[in-house]
């Protein structure tokens, strides 16, 4: 007999589908033809569109989108199986190349355009891990200039099982009609005529491409956005995506637009350096932004209404404890970051004063001194400095230490971090290590 565990699981999975098939009826309502696009029956893989200006514009559009950075894991450009782990399983990006057999090569337009904008994908409902939830505010120009772009491409051959690592009920997308009717806004984008071009241009980018809200704003039990938290922080699981409201202690509000134009160009503004996902954000990405795009964005992110995240005292540390953090923060990390933290300009963080040293959640941190980091490899910018693991050198209770000494010195203020917390991700990302792309030839 099973037990009363496995029953409920059953029927929330009965539960869950019931109301997945309720709400694909209901899907239909939706307009899946907002663009005013032709319905040219033309595949992908057949489109011809030899037109320079339009084809380099689409280029942009999808420097924008940060498509690169998701759809490329080593097996050609575009042609997918990158992981993403979500709360509910992993996820493998698909390939986006025209090939006709493993790739988009049979879309129309129409059916890219609904695709990218609204979830509707070839092999079925998408999950929102694809940003369509803000790209739904790119314009029918921007479209097909992406359409023009991606014709070009050379069509890769690779077949990718997206949601292979997603368990039942999970892995089933018509689920995801339900999702979208209680969270996708379902709009383009509409300008404020109250504010600037150069503000409407900024927030265009940030709710659309750049979808910065994805990872910037915290997520429900369902794995929504929570709109009122919007640009607070939200958790990438193994990573963190910090706040970047206006506050001026947890978010960007002492940095000028300057600043975060630096940070957008080349990964550091003289401070932090971006690592991790914003690092291949960087990368992709917003170093390829023009300056004028790279000035909207900081213009309107200045704007963002402040968190509520305070200014936090320096915990206490026992004499013991300072002593032998200082001597650890000597030994292994002074000879890049400084004896007072001071870091090297636009190579190494500091962690004097540094905000993101001082975030309520570690998790950046921890994954930093566990697994290394790289920075951004940028075109037109001086490289910053990777860092090394230390996950062979540390136990978990001396990581937790150094990072509580690092965190509360040098006028620094943060909450603790626990041996607990360091074991936990050291368990997840040896789990990951572990975890191979599931993909079928």
């Amino acid at each position: 007999m099973a037990d009363n565990k496995t029953l409920l699981k059953g029927a929330g999975a009965l539960v869950l589908l019931a109301a997945a098939v309720t709400a694909g009826m209901v899907w239909k309502t939706f307009d899946t033809g907002r663009s005013a696009v032709a319905d040219d029956q033309t595949p992908l893989s057949q489109v011809r569109i030899t037109d320079p200006e339009t084809i380099r514009r689409g280029e942009y559009v999808m420097r924008l989108g940060d498509c690169a950075a998701c759809h490329s894991a080593g097996q050609g450009e575009f042609a997918g199986g990158y992981e993403i782990a979500t709360p509910f399983g992993t996820l493998l990006s698909s390939n986006i190349t025209p090939d006709s057999d493993t790739g988009i090569g049979k879309m129309t337009e129409r059916q890219f355009f609904n695709a990218v904008r609204q979830g509707i994908g070839s092999h079925g409902l998408l999950y929102p891990a694809m940003p369509y939830t803000a790209y739904a505010k790119f314009s029918d120009q921007d479209m097909h200039d992406l359409w023009a772009y991606m014709s070009t491409l050379p069509a890769v051959r690779h077949r990718v099982d997206e949601n292979a690592g997603m368990a039942f009920p999970y892995n089933i997308r018509l689920a995801m009609a339900g999702w979208d009717m209680l969270f996708f806004d379902n709009n383009a984008f509409t300008a404020d005529p109250g504010q600037s071009d150069e503000w409407n241009r900024g927030k265009y980018i940030v709710d659309g491409g750049g979808h910065c809200s994805v990872c910037h704003s915290p997520r429900n039990a369902l794995g929504a956005e929570k709109t009122a938290e919007y640009l607070q922080g939200g958790s990438l699981g193994e990573w963190y995506a910090p706040d970047i409201t206006s506050n001026p202690h947890t978010g960007i509000g002492s940095s000028s637009v300057d600043d975060l134009m630096r940070y957008l160009h080349t990964g550091s503004d003289g401070q932090a350096v971006a690592a991790g996902p914003m690092a291949e954000a960087v990368e992709h990405s917003t170093q390829y932004f023009s300056e004028a795009d790279r000035r909207a964005v900081a213009t309107y992110l200045k704007t963002v209404a402040a968190s509520a995240g305070v200014r936090r005292e320096p915990m206490p540390l026992s004499d013991a404890d300072i002593s032998r953090a200082a001597l650890s923060y000597e030994v292994n990390c002074s000879a890049c970051h400084g004896l007072k933290g001071e870091g090297i300009e636009g190579m190494i963080p500091a962690f004097a004063g540094n905000r993101s040293i001082q975030s309520d959640d570690a998790t950046n941190l921890i994954h930093a001194m566990l697994k290394g980091t790289r920075a951004a490899h940028t075109e037109t910018a001086q490289t910053a400095a990777g860092m090394p693991s230390f996950a062979w050198k540390m136990n978990d209770q001396q990581v937790a230490l150094i990072l509580n000494y690092v965190r509360n010195n040098w006028g620094n203020g943060a909450k603790p971090v626990t041996a607990t917390e360091v074991a936990a991700l050291r368990h997840s990302l040896k789990a990951r290590e572990q975890l191979q792309p599931v993909t079928a030839q």
